[in-house]
């Protein structure tokens, strides 16, 4: 293949790519119009509840590092709250947050964990909407 047919090939997939960045950027700017048409305030975050809620991980999921993994989730997701090693074998956890991030935490907790960890199945309890949060932080309890 010649360089000519080359450096050809390469324009029209750069092309592409910025046709399908602009298709995007155009869909999330419609959104966020369509958002402001609708009166959300797209800075604030008092559009967003907050919860609370109860967990329990059943597996394997001790001496496996999962409180370790998900205290480095919960984290990055501006979760605060504790999670503890039970006497049944289990890990139990308490955390706080905005919606959205309490719902990727669920999902991490019952499909991803720490690398080694086997989970077969995750309990939520006492999930509600709160005013104020009980901690600063999210700590691993002994």
């Amino acid at each position: 293949m010649s360089i000519l047919v080359r450096s050809f090939n390469t324009y029209r997939f750069f092309e592409l790519v910025n046709r399908v960045c602009l298709i995007q950027s155009i869909s999330c700017f419609s959104d966020a119009a369509a958002a402001a048409a609708a009166g959300k305030d797209l800075t604030n975050t008092s559009n967003v509840s907050v919860r609370s809620c109860d967990f329990e991980v059943f597996g394997t999921v001790q001496h496996v590092y999962f409180r370790k993994y998900t205290q480095q989730e919960a984290i990055k997701l501006n979760l605060v709250g504790w999670v503890q090693n039970t006497d049944k074998n289990t890990v139990q956890g308490h955390m706080e947050g905005y919606k959205p991030n309490i719902e990727q935490m669920k999902i991490w907790l019952q499909t991803i964990g720490s690398p080694k960890s086997k989970i077969t199945k995750v309990e939520f309890k006492n999930q509600k909407s709160i005013t104020e949060s009980t901690s600063k932080t999210f700590e691993i309890r002994k």
